[in-house]
């Protein structure tokens, strides 16, 4: 099994944020694009003063050819957080104030069942397919998965309010949402 790993990303923002909100849009973001979503932890460290702190950590993967599995990680951390009620157009609702950092990694897994390592031959035509033909296609998925990630960043920016609506890569894959 070889993975092929991609540039991470990261947002780092500082304020007022709907918590339950944006851990829903990645949820839905992943599971709309046929993911399976596995929530690999989820610590909660007693208050401080200064607020609670969280560490969450997910993955999502799926399977794309019978060779090549796509795999997004999403890291997220939480500090000096307290929650605030706000009254927004005459309704209370509950806010989170927090420094929050989120990291989203991914990455190409090649022979995810090592079919391939079963007998040398079967590596020997695996390692042939990938020296001439498969450089190309592992190309393409690498660029849909990272645009992709990119898609996945832009919107957690926008549920934080941190950019304008659009990006530069907007309806490349026919991903308009």
């Amino acid at each position: 099994m070889k993975s092929i790993d991609i540039s991470p990303l990261t947002i780092k923002y500082k304020g007022l944020f709907d918590f339950n909100v944006l851990y829903n849009v990645m949820v839905q973001w992943l599971k709309s694009r046929k993911y399976l979503f596995i929530e690999k932890s989820y610590k909660h460290k007693v208050p401080s003063p200064l607020g609670a702190e969280q560490e969450i950590e997910f993955a999502a993967e799926r399977k794309v050819t019978e060779l090549l599995m796509e795999k997004i990680g999403i890291e997220m951390k939480l500090w000096d957080m307290t929650e605030v009620e706000v009254i927004k157009d005459g309704l209370t609702k509950k806010l989170t104030n927090a420094r929050i950092r989120i990291i989203i990694k991914g990455s190409l897994v090649l022979d995810y069942e090592d079919r391939y390592k079963k007998s040398k031959v079967a590596k020997f035509a695996f390692g042939m397919y990938l020296k001439f033909f498969g450089k190309h296609e592992i190309g393409a998925w690498w660029d849909q998965l990272s645009y992709r990630m990119h898609k996945l960043h832009e919107i957690i920016k926008q549920e934080l309010d941190m950019q304008s609506k659009g990006y530069e890569y907007a309806g490349y894959l026919g991903d308009n949402i």
